[in-house]
């Protein structure tokens, strides 16, 4: 029985990275995003060095959890095997996003973590993200050591490359994407002129048990 590939998700992973680079959370054909199909439990991927702005459906990579290839001619991104891992340590995330943002960048640099500063971080992040272990990109070394870094948490700093969020959808994921940079600016804004207060843990629980029961819409 053939497997139906959804062209619908492919354009969610174009709109996906024409808002990365719209929210200068990368540039040109830096960091790359990944969707995992729920039915079928099949990855889809951007391609490896084609501008966001030139990306067609057909440049949509789709892969299985072995990392064989199942659909597309493209060569999907170097970082596939991180995706790849994120996936199958991480049964509640749906799609991943692997940016190169400046001030989070800038933390990676110094091989520093984010801690819990604001309320929208530590609702939808964690108490803090942290940085991982160095490795090349590409590599089995560096997928382990993000997967080994992110945890149960939704964000890991990649040292001296970028960041990997993820999320349940793309929405999900975009939104921490911005959250976590919009966190790492204020932060290192906030050091340049005194010594940032960090949300007590039992504060982050409290917000963290309201955002997951109690904010929003309810039927």
């Amino acid at each position: 029985m053939s497997i139906k590939i959804k062209n619908e998700l492919k354009e969610v992973i174009i709109y996906g990275g024409l808002t990365m680079v719209k929210q200068r959370l990368t540039v040109g054909t830096w960091g790359n995003i990944s969707i995992r199909d729920t039915e079928t439990g099949l990855i889809y991927i951007s391609p490896s060095g084609i501008d966001y702005a030139d990306i067609r459906v057909d440049d949509i990579v789709v892969l299985n959890s072995d990392m064989e290839v199942i659909d597309g001619k493209a060569v999907p991104s170097i970082e596939k095997g991180m995706h790849i891992a994120v996936y199958n340590a991480r049964k509640d995330v749906n799609t991943v996003i692997h940016t190169h943002p400046i001030y989070s960048s800038v933390l990676g640099v110094n091989h520093m973590e984010l801690p819990g500063i604001s309320e929208d971080f530590v609702q939808i992040v964690g108490d803090k993200i942290i940085c991982s272990k160095y490795a090349l990109p590409g590599t089995s070394e560096l997928a382990t050591n993000a997967v080994k870094a992110l945890g149960s948490r939704n964000a890991v700093i990649l040292p001296n490359h970028g960041t990997l969020c993820v999320g349940k959808n793309l929405k999900d994921a975009l939104k921490i994407s911005y959250v976590v940079e919009k966190t790492a600016h204020v932060y290192i804004m906030a050091k340049s002129i005194g010594a940032p207060y960090l949300i007590s843990e039992h504060d982050i629980k409290v917000m963290q048990e309201f955002a997951r029961n109690h904010y929003g819409q309810r039927e």
